[in-house]
């Protein structure tokens, strides 16, 4: 069995002052080896399954061990307490908007947790509460979703998208492109949502990264005849 200290050694020996730099651009923290998520995926490989190092990994507070982390945790095998551990202690966007929400959306709770995150008034964790419920969209079938709340979550957004923190408003956006992209009987509504928000301002830092246009996202989609297909998992 493999321990923390070997596999932090192992990330050491795969960084790069390259990929540091570019993770730097990307607000990622100096705590970091600069590992390619490439290489991080051929580590998962090898420590598939093990969700004790996992966890273990995730509260070393280093980048690439926790993305790592989130790579090879079971979100379906964590308890509340463990999970709102992570979105508290996650360190960036990276973390806070990809691999939190990509294991608590594996979580039995991922809907009441997501729920609770939107209302935080902290910026990350409100974030991370609505790419939590967008993976749900995106990996629950439609007749186990609660279609009554995700309305009342793109009513909410057309109404205070404009006055959202920065990554909010792009987190916002996403969800509307995923209510439309993987729920069927909520495609008419999404379009009207993404049609009355239009284009959403958000400060992407020094990256050539940017917004996508909800509403030619999903018109996109539409057109591909893939609305309602959904994924197995959104982690990546």
């Amino acid at each position: 069995m493999r321990t923390v200290s070997q596999v932090m050694t192992e990330l050491k020996k795969k960084g790069s002052a390259q990929t540091r730099k570019t993770y730097a651009r990307h607000g990622i923290p100096d705590e970091m080896f600069g590992v390619s998520i490439a290489n991080l995926k051929v580590i998962a490989k090898t420590i598939k399954g093990n969700q004790s190092l996992a966890c273990e990994l995730y509260e070393t507070g280093n980048y690439d061990a926790m993305y790592l982390a989130g790579i090879v945790a079971d979100g379906s095998q964590m308890t509340k307490k463990q999970l709102e551990s992570w979105v508290k202690n996650a360190t960036c966007a990276m973390i806070s908007e990809y691999t939190v929400p990509g294991v608590a959306g594996e979580s039995p709770h991922a809907e009441t947790l997501a729920m609770k995150w939107i209302d935080s008034r902290k910026e990350s964790i409100a974030s991370s509460g609505w790419c939590t419920y967008a993976e749900v969209l995106a990996t629950r079938p439609d007749e186990e979703l609660d279609l009554a709340e995700i309305k009342s979550l793109l009513n909410r957004i057309a109404k205070d998208i404009q006055n959202a923190p920065n990554k909010v408003r792009y987190t916002m956006n996403g969800f509307v492109i995923a209510a439309g992209a993987y729920v069927k009987p909520l495609l008419k509504q999404a379009k009207q949502v993404a049609k009355k928000i239009g284009a959403v301002s958000v400060d992407m830092g020094d990256t050539a990264c940017k917004v996508p246009l909800a509403s030619a996202y999903i018109e996109k989609i539409e057109k591909a005849g893939r609305v309602g297909k959904k994924r197995k998992t959104v982690k990546c």
